[in-house]
């Protein structure tokens, strides 16, 4: 085995230390700390202005971003979620894998969670690029240079999200050393800054009583009413990252390092709410477009420096978002919701991936929606409406999780009622901002929705369709076949990909590809098939071989983490089997590698086909057309089982078996 665990993904330790701390601040982080750079500014956006509010506004305002950060970050995801770990691994598709045996149904939530995830890896990097980018107009000069329009705005952020993304392929592991060190800075500079501010007026700190928070809902000062919700819901993004990126940084690192990284987002928006209160009543601010008081309540002198680290931070959040997205995705696809893609290894970084077609998909839709929204503003009215919906299907698996898989009834209600009233409120105020962008957001998820339904349903079809026949029976015909010298031998070793872990059963398929449609003669046949496990690193195997030593049904037990390099885990399987005498040696005499014991080897993949006629509903029609059109796009399992350099042979068979002609439409000859 000892080569192929080199190109594996290795888990990460879980062990509290100071490097990884840094690590944690540099890869966690990023979404949620960028968060200042657009909350205050769109809740004074929705409020008319920053004539427009008063004192009590800001401070109710304050309180409610303190209180969402605190219920929804530190207590449901640091201080629960992290307890629902996978074998150190966090994210929904790892919290699937532990309560999916507690009800199909749990699918549903997945997959909304999921997909709603990955509209986020579009939509965080064209807002915190172009917010960031936008802080250049805190700068008279530069807001000259930039020009009364957008268009310089939109081509310095296409400019900036177009060389992030064609950097992955590269891999990011060199740069991605320098995460820990500037985010850290970053999370100063948020703190120093909003310390400094917040001396001018310490009675801010009377925000730290939920009491103003409830006022400000109901308050005659706050002309959005509960809609307000929307925009402060948008301190919070990110706060999912902390669970889906446990496995990385592990959840010790994340629970010391969250409390360093609050304390600096709150004194920052303490800060802003300090100098909107004081500035609020000036003239030329009232009439400033687009005012953000994350920048003007610097200096002038300062806020290049503002925006540079702002671009720094939102290059970091976009990088962690496109980084989650491919492993989003993977895992998906181990677990039969996405189609099997090409995944590479870019770097000696282990946990890191690059699938090519995810990228360049993200890559497109994130510059749609900088082209079609051309503002931050604009797009943050996207921005928070799928994560309120992520949000809430995480908790209904977690809810499962408590109160199913632990058997703690009332812990699970609590959890259950608390998290649910108040993701539901904000999920009903971010609904308010559905016509003014949030459906943009909705239709992507939509779309990547559509994706997983038709590939688990399609994939449920086909094997509602399968036919498995006793292995056992055919064992003499195979030796026929073996042993009749008229026909030519198609490979010392043929290999077919089957599914499932009996091994009684083989699919008619495979026996008919050998016996039937072309008569395959080999010294060994191997039925291999890949059981992804609910641990994240597992690599097994088991052998039946029906006391023969020229059928072998190999059963490869592999983590939900783990690449499926099936070419690679059959050498050392065949290896394994020489040593123990259950497979003869192959007499390989003609090789540029000299005399060898193993034989040719090729393998025959069996790809399902929808015939013309077949037994399915409208609706299931529709999802397995849709899966074969989305396999054609995705393109094959070759390169998934690590292929790409073996001899393969592809064979189409119909997903239905053909039925019998009946009586009436047999054909008539004419004399």
């Amino acid at each position: 085995m000892g080569k192929n665990l080199e190109n594996e993904i290795k888990p990460h330790s879980n062990k509290f230390s100071m490097g990884m701390i840094l690590v944690a601040i540099g890869i966690v982080y990023g979404d949620i700390g960028t968060s200042p750079m657009y909350v205050m500014k769109s809740i004074v956006e929705g409020n008319g202005g920053i004539d427009k509010v008063d004192p009590e506004f800001i401070v109710g305002s304050l309180s409610l971003v303190i209180w969402t950060i605190t219920l929804l970050t530190t207590v449901k995801h640091v201080l629960i979620a992290l307890r629902a770990d996978n074998h150190g691994e966090g994210g929904i598709f790892a919290l699937y894998s532990l309560v999916r045996d507690y009800g199909r149904w749990l699918i549903i939530p997945t997959m909304i969670g999921g997909c709603t995830m990955l509209a986020d890896g579009v939509l965080t990097p064209a807002v915190t690029v172009t917010t960031a980018v936008e802080g250049l107009r805190s700068i008279p000069f530069m807001d000259k240079v930039l020009g009364e329009g957008q268009f310089v705005v939109i081509v310095i952020t296409l400019t900036i999200v177009s060389v992030l993304f064609m950097i992955q392929k590269s891999g990011t592991s060199s740069i991605g050393k320098m995460f820990g060190p500037v985010m850290t800075i970053w999370f100063l500079y948020l703190g120093i800054t909003g310390i400094w501010l917040s001396l001018g007026d310490l009675s801010i700190i009377k925000a730290l009583n939920p009491v103003y928070a409830v006022k400000v809902l109901f308050s005659p000062g706050n002309k959005a009413g509960l809609m307000i919700l929307g925009s402060v819901f948008l301190c919070t993004t990110g706060a999912e990252a902390l669970y889906t990126d446990m496995g990385h940084v592990g959840k010790e690192n994340i629970m010391r390092s969250w409390p360093f990284v609050k304390i600096c987002l709150i004194l920052n928006y303490m800060g802003q709410c300090v100098w909107i209160i004081e500035n609020r009543n000036d003239p030329a601010l009232a009439a400033a477009h687009e005012l953000n008081p994350f920048y003007m309540m610097l200096p002038e002198a300062m806020r290049p420096v503002a925006i540079i680290l702002s671009a720094l931070a939102a290059i970091i959040a976009s990088q962690a978002l496109i980084s989650g997205s491919y492993t989003l995705v993977h895992e998906a696809a181990s677990l039969d919701l996405m189609p099997h893609l090409n995944v590479r290894y870019p770097s000696d970084t282990r946990g890191q991936i690059y699938i090519p077609i995810v990228n360049n998909i993200l890559w497109i839709l994130c510059t749609v929606v900088i082209l079609y929204f051309r503002s931050g503003s604009r797009m943050e009215n996207a921005y928070g409406l799928a994560i309120t919906i992520s949000m809430l299907m995480m908790t209904v698996l977690f809810t499962v999780y408590i109160g199913i898989a632990h058997k703690h009834y009332v812990g699970a209600v609590l959890f259950a009622v608390t998290f649910f009233a108040l993701e539901g409120v904000f999920f009903v105020s971010s609904l308010g901002k559905f016509s003014i962008g949030g459906y943009v957001a909705i239709i992507i998820s939509l779309i990547i929705l559509l994706i997983m339904i038709s590939w688990y349903r399609g994939t449920q079809i086909e094997r509602m369709q399968g036919v498995k026949l006793p292995m056992r029976d055919y064992l003499s015909n195979i030796k026929g076949l073996q042993n009749d010298p008229d026909i030519p031998y198609i490979s010392n070793n043929l290999v077919y990909i089957a599914k499932g872990d009996n091994f009684e059963e083989i699919d008619r398929d495979i026996l008919y590809s050998i016996l039937d449609r072309d008569p395959k003669k080999a010294d060994a046949y191997w039925f291999i098939s890949v059981n992804t496990t609910n641990m994240p690193f597992d690599r097994e195997y088991e052998v039946e071989t029906y006391g023969t030593d020229y059928i072998f049904r190999v059963n490869l037990i592999l983590g939900f983490k783990v690449k499926q390099s099936v070419n690679v885990y059959l050498r050392q399987i065949v290896q394994d089997l020489l040593k123990s005498g259950e497979l003869p040696k192959q007499v390989l005499e003609h090789s540029i590698y000299g005399p060898s014991e193993v034989g040719s080897f090729k393998f025959c993949m069996i790809r399902k086909m929808m015939p013309l006629e077949g037994d399915l509903s409208a609706v299931d029609n529709f999802l397995i057309h849709n899966k074969y059109f989305i396999r054609r796009l995705a393109g094959n399992p070759i390169r998934w089982f690590g292929l790409e350099t073996s001899r393969v042979l592809v064979e189409y068979v119909p997903l239905f078996l053909p039925r019998r002609q009946k009586e009436e439409e047999r054909l008539t000859r004419i004399k």
